[in-house]
């Protein structure tokens, strides 16, 4: 029987110390090569630079934070690693930090405003600053985060801070004017965790463009913003005799237009079903889900850039981003029942 090959190892890597020997510098020279690049004659730089490519060196990361005191990384947090939302704003993030030359560092907060305050905390002297995604914590314990971190937000807006958000006034008026074109006189909002700015801003937004039309609101919940919440929300909806539901978030929506086909109420010929955010799935679904689409990528690179200038700027003045959102009307909503 022939014998295994042994197990390779990785090669030792190539220090500064190499490359200053094999290029006949010194150490200091080779480190100014890369940090420092306009103290160094080019042709000595670009000969440097060779040696260093063939040797595979590139400088220790941890020691230019050392040195630096920066680490040039960037933490992203999210409330779900799992909701496709957040999809595209870890897409967006991750391309603007590589574009930048800046590694990303990705965090779950699990929904919880104690977790997230954790990850703060215990990520904190290892990056350079934290884009918060739908973040989940209070006002006050955000203004504590951010004596000692550089904090840009995502679809959450507090006095002081950076961040991006999207248009909901003109969004939640795309769907009632939807849903009144075809005669729809309520809806019900059906609302997700209580502690989520955006959630409160649809509602607000909805309550407000429904009144303007004379037409009956509520909201009930709040739910999980999950496919398990659907089925309490589709419950209430039907025992409430509601012809049009709008709610939290598509996973919710996706959760509630399972739970009435198990009950075999037809959608929209009973009632027709919108959701927020247009995530990946929403057109795969049977009926398909009309849902207010929003620039999930663009969120996640606009707040990176924001951080960026925040952090390696010195960019102080607090700006808002907010990008515009567009009804995607598919086949889960219609006329209402006569």
């Amino acid at each position: 029987m022939a014998s295994e090959p042994a197990a390779r190892h990785p090669r030792k890597r190539a220090t500064i110390t190499d490359v200053a020997r094999a290029a006949g510098v010194a150490a200091s020279t080779v480190s100014r090569s890369f940090t420092n690049p306009g103290r160094v004659n080019s042709s000595t730089r670009e000969h440097v630079l060779e040696v260093a490519a063939e040797l595979g060196y590139s400088p220790n990361p941890m020691a230019r934070a050392l040195e630096s005191g920066r680490t040039n990384t960037l933490a992203l947090l999210v409330p779900d690693i799992t909701n496709p939302y957040f999809a595209g704003v870890i897409k967006g993030a991750e391309r603007a930090a590589a574009a930048a030359g800046r590694t990303l560092v990705l965090g779950d907060t699990q929904e919880s405003a104690a977790t997230e305050a954790r990850l703060l905390q215990r990520l904190g002297p290892a990056v350079d600053g934290f884009v918060l995604s739908a973040s989940r914590m209070p006002d006050d314990d955000l203004r504590r985060a951010a004596e000692l971190n550089t904090i840009t937000l995502v679809n959450r807006a507090v006095r002081g801070f950076s961040c991006v958000v999207a248009d909901y006034d003109s969004g939640t008026r795309q769907i009632v004017d939807h849903l009144a074109s075809f005669g729809h006189r309520s809806l019900i909002f059906l609302g997700g965790p209580p502690e989520s700015w955006s959630g409160a801003r649809r509602w607000f937004g909805l309550r407000a463009a429904a009144q303007e039309r004379d037409m009956e609101v509520r909201r009930f919940g709040p739910y999980s913003p999950t496919l398990g919440g659907g089925a309490a929300a589709a419950d209430a909806a039907v025992a409430a005799g509601a012809t049009a539901v709008v709610c939290h978030n598509d996973m919710l929506a996706l959760g509630v237009l399972r739970r009435l086909h198990e009950r075999r109420v037809a959608v929209p010929e009973d009632i027709s079903v919108v959701g927020f955010d247009n995530i990946f799935g929403s057109d795969l679904c049977t009926p398909t889900l009309t849902t207010l689409a929003e620039r999930t990528e663009d969120a996640g690179s606009r707040a990176i850039e924001m951080l960026g200038r925040q952090t390696y700027e010195g960019v102080v003045e607090p700006a808002a981003s907010v990008l515009p959102t567009q009804l995607v009307v598919r086949g889960s909503t219609g006329a209402a029942p006569s």
